[in-house]
């Protein structure tokens, strides 16, 4: 197939763009060219900005695809400026929303697709919300070739899954305390973007995708308490942990506390049935055990890679603080 991907280096779509080279499929970016991972070997690369559409029809001129893949639309005029550039000239037009858009707590475990969508705490869940309705409202009064794909918390050798990443493995290393939200029992899913790749590639060109929302996770559930022992031991430490109450973390730093009000500090876990009928060889072997010691081996790797937020330092120590005297 010909498939152009809007981005297609980032955490998620690199290991997408990997899978698709491997499997012989014809790849093409549009992207800037200004990320920070290499583009791969045999990929295409449209040197356009997404915001800037003329630049983008400079760059596409009237070629089709099979697939268009869209990873960097974050609100509902992204999304018309898309279908503008694409719509008519693909197959299947594929929107990365989030499986933070499902509403929590949810009323029963695990989540499937048809969950109610309904997020109040964050805006970024909200927009994501109102792309997948204009979406399939297209597809249903015009038939645009559309499928939704919601990828819940998926990370690479890269990205730690806390708030903070490296930061607050510099903590644990000092032996300092680290917050982990609420009691540290709500259960959370971690997907390696090697396996969520697996299912990804399996829905591009697929008949039966269209005008269908796929959410597409690990198998595997932890607690924070968990996810956090885990990341100590990948560091080689144990880890002091001090439980604050996620309302509180969220007075202190709204931004934080955004994501965890509207996502993390609810069990989320999910039945990933639904792909597996389109995609029956879709699995998830790499367990976050194995995954977070790449994602430390990698930060030792580069001392750059090992930068302290002093500003989000200041944030831990004013929660923890806050702890202190609530205690004492």
């Amino acid at each position: 197939m010909k498939i152009l991907m809007i981005g297609g280096t980032g955490i998620i779509s690199s290991a997408v763009s990997d899978l698709l080279l491997a499997r012989g499929h014809e790849l093409t970016l549009l992207n800037r060219g200004a990320s920070v991972r290499s583009v791969p070997a045999g990929a295409e690369v449209l040197v356009a900005d997404i915001r800037e559409p003329a630049s983008v029809k400079k760059a596409v001129g009237d070629r089709h695809f099979d697939s268009v893949v869209d990873w960097l639309s974050f609100v509902p005029q992204h999304v018309q400026t898309a279908l503008e550039l694409f719509e008519g000239r693909t197959g299947q037009y594929v929107y990365i929303s989030s499986a933070s858009a499902y509403r929590k707590p949810t009323v029963a475990l695990p989540i499937v697709e048809s969950n109610l969508l309904h997020n109040p705490f964050w805006e970024y869940s909200r927009n994501k919300i109102a792309c997948e309705e204009m979406l399939l409202d297209r597809f249903r009064t015009k038939g645009t070739p559309v499928t939704v794909v919601r990828p819940s918390h998926t990370y690479d050798k890269t990205l730690f899954p806390m708030d903070g990443g490296w930061t607050v493995v510099d903590r644990m290393l000092k032996g300092l305390p680290v917050i982990v939200h609420g009691d540290g029992t709500s259960l959370w899913t971690l997907t390696h973007h090697k396996d969520f790749a697996k299912g990804f590639v399996g829905l591009l060109g697929h008949p039966y995708a269209l005008g269908e929302v796929f959410h597409i996770t690990g198998d595997e559930w932890l607690t924070w308490n968990e996810i956090f022992r885990l990341t100590a031991q990948a560091a080689g430490v144990e880890a002091n942990v001090v439980h604050v109450p996620s309302d509180l973390i969220a007075r202190e730093d709204p931004n934080w506390g955004a994501g965890l009000l509207g996502d993390k500090a609810h069990s989320v876990v999910f039945d990933n049935t639904k792909i597996r009928r389109l995609v029956p060889d879709f699995t998830c072997p790499i367990p976050f055990a194995q995954g977070i010691r790449e994602v430390v081996a990698w930060h030792r790797a580069d001392p750059k890679r090992q930068a302290v937020d002093k500003a989000f330092v200041a944030i831990y120590e004013r929660i923890l603080e806050r702890m202190k005297r609530a205690w004492s």
